[in-house]
């Protein structure tokens, strides 16, 4: 999406109410930040593709999208806003809930990791080099 056709739905979306901004995602690359809720935003359009698709992020975070909305590629700039705008995000599916029972009792120490029979650290042991492969040449 181009930086003027952004500004443009981006302007569209707040006459309906919708906290919505223009998102720079790369060189030349544009699209539309909707809040959703606190930390989560629907990053509209932002990937390339083409066609209206979001992907859902919280603090940074991918934790899931919008799917391709059928024959959007198509769309005028004002089906674009409507289908945007009327979008229903579900927070129950996007976060795992918060409350799983009591906390964990942070008093007891975690135990320590067993000691390999050879006596050496398990870091040292299980030590890996990074290698490059070799291709063609002397």
């Amino acid at each position: 999406m181009d930086e003027e056709r952004a500004k443009r739905l981006v302007a569209a979306l707040r006459a309906r109410r919708v906290m919505a901004h223009v998102v720079e995602a790369g060189v030349y690359e544009f699209g539309v930040r909707v809040v959703v809720d606190g930390a989560i935003e629907a990053l509209w359009d932002v990937d390339g593709a083409a066609g209206l698709d979001a992907e859902l992020v919280e603090d940074g975070v991918l934790i899931g999208f919008v799917p391709h909305v059928p024959g959007s590629e198509e769309f005028t700039e004002e089906q674009l806003v409507d289908a945007i705008a009327t979008t229903r995000y579900s927070a129950e599916g996007l976060r795992p809930p918060t409350d799983s029972g009591p906390p964990p009792d942070r008093t007891e120490s975690p135990p320590a990791p067993p000691v390999p029979p050879s006596g050496a650290p398990p870091v040292a042991r299980y030590r890996r080099r990074a290698h490059w492969p070799r291709r063609g040449g002397p």
